[in-house]
């Protein structure tokens, strides 16, 4: 497996966006959201200890503080692993979903805090953004099993979609590696559509992301909903410098090598994107976007 990352050129991100003001009606003024403080994103954060069924059962516990009750919190059982999916759900007015996963399995070397409870983490904080305003989306948060051994948790999730969840899906984020650098994106990998609206709303925040593909490097959970033809984005912090460190599977991957400023940027970044695509992941468009 070749070592190399290739960053895109941010020429192609600008036509992107440039693209995207054909359709975009709202701006970021008008998203609404309540982004959680730091200091909560990084409690959350420091509890990745344990081994992966801790881990899951931890998760499942932010969830539940984060005001995610009985009704809407479940545990989905997944054919071929011991661990379960940790679902979220949040009801919006319509039958539109969006779906923001992350995994929150690790590696046996190291401590699995930047691959990927960065991610999984950030799950209950993502729901605490959005969950007090109205929405037309309902939001699925789910925590995936088993992406160490195959994206066995994602696989079994986007499989046993119907085709009429595959429908009503208009969006599926994943967040992966975060906390090592600046918001970066999978752009080869990720909808044009989906990809536009995060430079959009970033450059609204004046926050930066830039698209560093790993096509290289491994897959990702986001995968498994693109082969069911729903459009998907991957969000992480690789570039070549953290990918020359050796931190993911090894003993560096510890909370030390976070940069926690970047992490929570990445978070309040996300928790406007997460609002954003509510407003805009359904409208029509002027042009073919994929």
């Amino acid at each position: 497996m070749s070592s190399r990352i290739v960053r895109s050129k941010s020429c192609t991100i600008a036509l992107i966006v440039l693209l995207l003001y054909s359709w975009i009606e709202v701006t970021a003024e008008n998203v609404r959201y309540n982004p959680v403080p730091r200091e909560a994103v990084e409690s959350r954060l420091g509890k990745y200890a344990g081994n992966n069924k801790q881990r899951e059962a931890t998760l499942k516990q932010m969830f539940a503080d984060a005001g995610c009750d009985d009704q809407h919190l479940s545990e989905q059982p997944v054919k071929g692993s011991k661990l379960p999916n940790v679902i979220c759900l949040l009801r919006g007015s319509s039958e539109r979903v969006i779906i923001v996963g992350a995994h929150f399995d690790r590696a046996p070397d190291g401590d699995g805090v930047v691959d990927n409870w960065s991610g999984a983490s950030l799950l209950p904080s993502l729901y605490e953004a959005v969950k007090t305003e109205p929405r037309k989306h309902t939001y699925i948060f789910i925590g995936f099993t088993d992406e160490e051994q195959g994206e066995v948790g994602s696989r079994f999730y986007a499989r046993q979609m119907t085709k009429e969840q595959v429908v009503l899906t208009d969006a599926m984020v994943n967040m992966d590696t975060l906390g090592l650098a600046h918001t970066e994106v999978w752009a080869s990998h990720s909808d044009k559509r989906l990809l536009g609206a995060l430079v959009y709303i970033a450059k609204q925040l004046n926050v930066p992301v830039t698209a560093v593909n790993v096509d290289q490097v491994g897959s990702s959970d986001a995968e498994q909903f693109s082969e069911r033809k729903i459009p998907r984005i991957t969000i992480h912090s690789l570039t070549q410098e953290t990918w020359d460190a050796r931190i993911l599977h090894t003993s560096k991957d510890r909370i030390s090598a976070m940069r926690l400023d970047d992490y929570y940027q990445t978070y309040r970044l996300l928790a406007a994107y997460v609002a954003f695509l509510d407003q805009i992941a359904s409208a029509p468009v002027t042009a073919n976007a994929h």
